[in-house]
């Protein structure tokens, strides 16, 4: 028995914030949780946010926080079922806490979408997870939900027992955060280092399952999509690699498995212009001074307005193709960076800590780790898992 079912970790930053309100306003009765942090009048701020709304929350737990003190730590998470954190970048900021999980058997979600940081996770505390039973699960929010979510719906719906070629393309009307920045630039900095840790999870961990199965991300390349109508550009984020992760782990998706990634627009001209875009932040990322004053200019912890997010939307299409079938269904919400992912995170939280999860311990997927269970919560909460045709 431990004291809280869900202690959250980032309450005062941006989308940490938003993930505490989502809980004051939807976690079951009963639910015990609380927030931690380095600074506890931010944090006595934020109870107090909460209790406005819910006057039950005047006294939820608040506690101090200290990643530089390993014992301290370990005896913090010690007390939770599950631990979520906001707190990023995960690659200078996040290791501690999953350590810490680790060692203590006590199940992680994270919202993180930088592959380095998932990798060398995986290389340095999945055996530890393993060992304890604690479930190690990155991109629980608009990275890589929809998609690695969506694309096992589909497979439930289709079940191939042929190879089957799947594509997800994603659209997306939003804003992103600073902190949404501050990791992208991270990521962008690091090419050589984010290769080097993927390289040696590959060799880590099985290519391929028992019984000969295949499963795969590829790069595809940019292309007009004769069932969507969009032209399609391929879209350089974890998702893939989530995606092929799952499939390689969980048997529905078929014996033979592709998946592309894309960004779909209505025009040649808006792929043109957003590949050049990426490319251009990508490049100066490499470069010291102007990626100090880029993240200078979009500072840590800011974030779209609440009439902004309202206005806010995304799409994920899921397109399957095997022995003449083809199936398209769709994932769609609202604001995908933070009022989705702020909903997708705390449901994370709470389909482990409270609905009998029974996936064994180590760094897993969001299929893997919770998969159905998972897919219920979020169509009860509001996201739309459809099938369109097929």
């Amino acid at each position: 028995m431990r004291d809280y079912d869900v202690l959250l970790i980032g309450s005062t930053g941006f989308t940490g914030g938003l993930t505490a309100d989502y809980l004051a306003a939807h976690a079951p009765d009963g639910l015990r949780w609380a927030l931690a942090g380095r600074d506890q009048g931010r944090l006595a701020a934020v109870r107090g946010r909460l209790a406005g709304v819910r006057p039950d929350l005047a006294e939820l737990p608040l506690h101090p926080l200290d990643l530089e003190d390993p014992q301290a730590l370990a005896a913090l998470v010690s007390r939770a079922k599950v631990v979520i954190t906001t707190v990023g970048p995960y690659l200078a900021h996040g290791e501690p806490l999953v350590a810490a999980c680790a060692e203590t058997g006590t199940d992680y979600v994270d919202l993180t979408g930088e592959p380095e940081f998932v990798d060398l996770m995986y290389l340095r505390h999945h055996a530890t997870a393993a060992r304890t039973g604690a479930r190690i699960v990155h991109a629980c929010g608009f990275d890589s939900v929809p998609h690695d979510l969506g694309v096992l719906h589909a497979m439930l719906q289709l079940r191939p027992t042929e190879p089957v070629t799947v594509r997800g393309v994603v659209r997306a009307s939003a804003q992103f955060s600073g902190g949404t920045f501050h990791s992208a630039m991270g990521a962008f900095s690091r090419g050589r280092a984010m290769k080097d840790a993927a390289q040696r999870r590959r060799t880590a961990e099985k290519r391929t399952q028992d019984g000969g199965r295949r499963a795969r991300a590829t790069a595809g390349r940019p292309h007009r999509d004769p069932l969507l109508g969009y032209w399609l550009v391929p879209l350089p984020t974890i998702d893939p690699q989530v995606v092929a992760r799952s499939a390689r782990a969980l048997d529905v998706y078929g014996p033979d498995f592709t998946y592309g990634h894309y960004a779909g627009t209505r025009t040649l001209r808006y792929a043109v212009g957003g590949s050049v875009g990426a490319g251009a932040i990508a490049v100066a990322a490499q470069v010291p001074p102007l990626r100090e004053a880029l993240l200078r200019r979009v500072p840590a912890g800011s974030g779209p307005s609440p009439a902004r997010r309202e206005r806010s939307w995304f799409t994920v299409d899921v397109v399957a193709e095997t022995a003449g079938t083809v199936q398209h269904t769709r994932v769609s919400g609202g604001d995908p960076g933070y009022t989705e992912t702020s909903r997708m995170l705390a449901e994370s939280a709470l389909c482990l800590a409270l609905d009998g999860i029974d996936a064994p311990g180590g760094c897993l997927t969001t299929a893997q780790a919770m998969g159905e269970p998972l897919l219920a919560r979020l169509q009860a909460a509001g996201m739309s898992f459809e099938v369109l045709g097929g």
